[in-house]
């Protein structure tokens, strides 16, 4: 009986031990979005807030959107963010694929989804990458913000400050892995956005996000973008899950030379955010462009456009507007403005320009329409610049600056034509801030120009400026460097800037820069 018992005994050990083991890896494997994954059939009364956009990737089109302004969770959608951080870092050399990351005590006692680490382990930094896109490891998004960021509020606020940089006006983060908090939230159209700029700044790591699976320890970790090989054209992004925001996804098509980037949030569940991203595909690759027309998105600039109906009414105008109905080249232009104290350009009628804040928040139609000659459907573009300061009282807009009231007023008369006229009429803009390099004002050659500082004493900014053509003298060898003194409240500020740069020589030489740890904005003229 004793050996017979001792028997079962041990046979009910290796039994619980197998079944403890059994629920482990079953723990490790799961994620919010995978558990939530197995209930094919939501909860009854289950309907998270839901909102959608579709951009053009290759002209910047809105091409369908719906509540793309409301603010949302941005759950697990929130480690892109984390990603572009750490591509931007390895980018500039201060960090390798091959690097350690240390594991805290905080990284480890993170929710689910995570790769289980223990405090005092480490991990590479391309397998904390794989275990970002496929598995949404949140202790590993942590192992990366305390290592870029020193701690995890430190590096939301870089978060944070890269989204405003971005354009990305209603995204705010409080955490690196996108585990629920009240004051994180997004839109649809910040993530969309967000989606564009990691491919087009981070090329070389952009395909990171395509994949599947990775091996980890001697298992395998697959992910959870089903879309992924079961849809032409799929190569990335990223999914999310917290229960307030439901399923999300940013996802990126090319196809045929065109590209799309699409925001889905609120599936009820993975299934059904997927087949509705799948029809948002198919019902707008067919409309998208095969040709790229729309610059890279660029840190310090936002850029909206939308499609206006073709016969649209004419609706009452301001006629201070006249004074800027055709200010700037034709869209696309690389034709430089150079910075004289007046300028006068010609330029095709029905072109607008407008801020970014005076667009309607979810149709970004305007509301002053521009006529054309034959009717015809236009494209609007509204541009803004983060550092822009405000216009002094009484001031009128201008292309480059602001004209007091009085002088506004002068240059509006007679001589300026309508939109609707057949032939386009010189229009006088105010002149630019006063700017210096030496003794002379800078030239522009090309249609770019970029910033590497801004600083309260010339002194200061003329020797970023030194600096700065020193590290990327292949590219600044021939720009022409100037400071530009702008109003700060009652402070004044001296941007050190170059100009007359084509977008590839500016792009290039801020990638050079920045790999100094040189801040640099990109600018067009």
């Amino acid at each position: 009986m004793s050996r017979r018992g001792g028997h079962i005994q041990r046979a009910f050990r290796w039994g619980a031990l197998g079944l403890a083991t059994v629920i482990l890896v079953t723990a490790m494997a799961g994620d919010a979005d995978a558990r939530a994954r197995r209930h094919r059939k939501a909860a009854p009364g289950y309907e998270p807030p839901y909102a959608s956009i579709v951009v053009d990737g290759n002209s910047g089109t809105v091409i369908q959107a719906t509540n793309a302004d409301s603010p949302r969770h941005p759950a697990s959608l929130t480690k892109m963010m984390t990603l572009y951080l750490l591509f931007e870092r390895l980018e500039a050399g201060k960090i390798k694929l091959n690097s350690e990351l240390p594991v805290s005590a905080h990284a480890a006692s993170q929710a689910p989804s995570k790769l289980g680490l223990k405090p005092g382990e480490t991990i590479q930094v391309e397998t904390a990458i794989r275990a970002i896109v496929t598995k949404s490891a949140n202790d590993v998004a942590v192992i990366i913000g305390e290592a870029l960021g020193g701690d995890e509020p430190s590096f939301a606020r870089m978060m944070t400050a890269k989204a405003r940089a971005l354009g990305m006006a209603q995204t705010t983060y409080r955490n690196a892995s996108g585990l629920p908090d009240d004051a994180q939230i997004t839109t649809a159209r910040d993530q969309a956005l967000l989606g564009r700029a990691l491919q087009d700044r981070f090329p070389n790591y952009f395909h990171y996000f395509s994949t599947r699976a990775f091996a980890f320890r001697g298992r395998t970790v697959r992910g959870h973008n089903r879309l992924l090989g079961s849809v032409d054209g799929v190569d990335g992004i990223k999914t999310g899950y917290i229960h307030d925001s439901g399923f999300n996804i940013v996802t990126s098509v090319n196809r045929n030379k065109r590209h799309i980037v699409a925001a889905v949030f609120g599936g009820r569940t993975a299934s059904a955010r997927d087949a509705r991203v799948r029809s948002l595909i198919e019902s707008t690759i067919k409309v998208a462009s095969t040709t790229r027309s729309v610059s890279p998105v660029a840190e310090g600039t936002a850029v909206a456009e939308t499609k206006l109906p073709a016969k649209p009414p004419t609706p009452a105008r301001d006629p201070r507007e006249d004074a800027t109905a055709s200010a700037g080249p034709t869209l696309g232009s690389t034709e430089p403005i150079k910075p004289i104290a007046v300028k006068t350009v010609s330029v095709q009628a029905g072109t607008r320009m407008a801020a970014l804040s005076t667009l309607p928040s979810d149709n970004r139609k305007l509301s002053a329409t521009p006529a054309t000659a034959n009717g015809a459907s236009v494209t609007t573009v509204a541009t803004i610049k983060s550092d822009l300061p405000p216009p002094p009282p009484g001031a009128a807009p201008g292309i480059l600056g602001v004209l007091p009231a009085n002088e506004a007023k002068a240059v509006r008369g007679p001589q300026l034509a309508s939109a609707g006229d057949k032939v386009p009429a010189p229009v006088v803009v105010a002149p630019p801030p006063t700017t210096t390099a030496g003794s002379h004002a800078a030239k522009a050659r090309g249609g770019w120009m970029i910033q590497v500082g801004a600083f309260p004493d010339e002194h200061n900014a003329k020797e970023r400026l030194s600096t700065a053509q020193t590290k990327a003298k292949e590219q600044l060898g021939r720009a022409d460097p100037f400071t530009e003194k702008v109003a700060k409240g009652d402070k004044a500020l001296y941007r050190a800037r170059f100009a007359g740069l084509d977008k590839d020589q500016a792009e290039s030489a801020c990638k050079n820069l920045k790999r100094s740890e040189i801040p640099c904005m990109l600018l067009r003229n």
